[in-house]
């Protein structure tokens, strides 16, 4: 029995069948669009497991080497380096010290895998400082804005040096973009690349993250990150990074900021990525680890709506998942 008249539109037509959903299919997942975070825990004599982000761990220098490697066999874009030291101080004095975790990561990673994957820096001091805050303190326990960004300098020298292709910028200070671009200029560096984290909130969904670099925080990070109720203020904060000299700008999270996400998409004229946080690995997992939902579906469509949203590249704990999926299925990178 037809009810419709002739003619009428059938949009289901281009449903029916797999080959038709993955020839009309408006966006796709692509591994080289992936960005895979990796934390070098010092002294680690063997990978330590995350208990908050399952299948994620602390990497020793050597599972770090061959963590590399595989994300070059995989074909995906990039690895972004976190260093977790075994001392802390109130300067984070460990971040440019050439011999810390995390430029001692930087050279191993450049050493194994040249440039055949983008080796990314976290720029931040919160993993090296005793109190957990991105930057340094003043007497009355503030984040002292000037005072960090000389310290944020002194960092990207020490992560340039290491060989990194790419700094992330990650401690919302102002003008840090400008700052380290300037530092890294008069010291003939360049051509070393800026992801400047722009639109980053002050979120719930870090919590495993601080599991993973064994954060000291006292207090939150309110007072520098982006109040979660702002939308404008995230568009603010890119033009002002895109002013400074930004290579690339990040949004984070991702999909609780998809509206955000989509701002910075429709105004930059720098590639614009997202982090996919560890808050939001954890949920889809601990789902699926409890049979509620379908684990490779939900992380295809988590990563297909930040594509969707305006990202070029995502940074994704399921990244080397994602890569081996992608193989499988034959590159076709949609829903399924």
């Amino acid at each position: 029995m037809t009810v419709l008249p002739p003619g009428s539109p059938r949009p289901r037509r281009l449903r029916a069948t797999p080959a038709l959903r993955r020839l009309t299919a408006e966006h796709r997942l692509d591994a080289r669009d992936l960005v895979l975070p990796l934390f070098l825990r010092e002294g680690a004599s063997e990978a330590v497991p995350i208990a908050s982000m399952p299948g994620v761990v602390q990497h020793s220098r050597d599972s770090l080497r061959a963590e590399v490697v595989r994300a070059a066999e995989a074909g995906i874009g990039g690895v972004m380096l976190f260093g977790v030291p075994t001392t802390r101080d109130a300067e984070g004095s460990g971040a440019d010290d050439p011999d810390g975790v995390l430029n001692t990561g930087i050279r191993d990673a450049i050493a194994e895998v040249g440039d055949a994957v983008v080796v990314m820096a976290d720029l931040c001091l919160d993993e090296f400082t005793d109190h957990g805050h991105c930057g340094v303190l003043d007497g009355a326990g503030r984040v002292d804005n000037d005072a960090t960004l000389e310290r944020y300098a002194a960092m990207a020298l020490a992560q340039a040096d290491g060989g990194a292709h790419v700094l992330g910028l990650s401690g919302m200070m102002d003008g840090q973009v400008g700052h380290v671009r300037a530092a890294l200029d008069d010291a003939g560096r360049a051509d070393t690349a800026l992801l400047a984290y722009s639109a980053k909130y002050a979120s719930a969904f870090y919590g495993p993250f601080r599991d993973a670099v064994e954060s000291r925080l006292v207090g939150d990070r309110r007072a520098y990150q982006l109040d979660p109720a702002n939308r404008r203020e995230g568009l603010r904060e890119t033009l002002l990074d895109l002013a400074e000299g930004a290579d690339a700008v990040m949004v984070k999270p991702a999909l609780a900021y998809l509206d955000v996400l989509a701002d910075v998409a429709s105004a930059s004229d720098v590639p614009v990525w997202a982090y996919q946080v560890s808050g939001e690995y954890a949920m889809v997992e601990a789902a699926a680890a409890n049979g509620w939902i379908d684990r490779e579906r939900a992380v295809r469509e988590t990563l297909l709506s930040i594509v969707r949203a305006g990202a070029d590249a995502v940074l994704t704990y399921w990244a080397l998942d994602v890569a081996g999926w992608l193989r499988a299925d034959g590159g076709a990178g949609g829903a399924r």
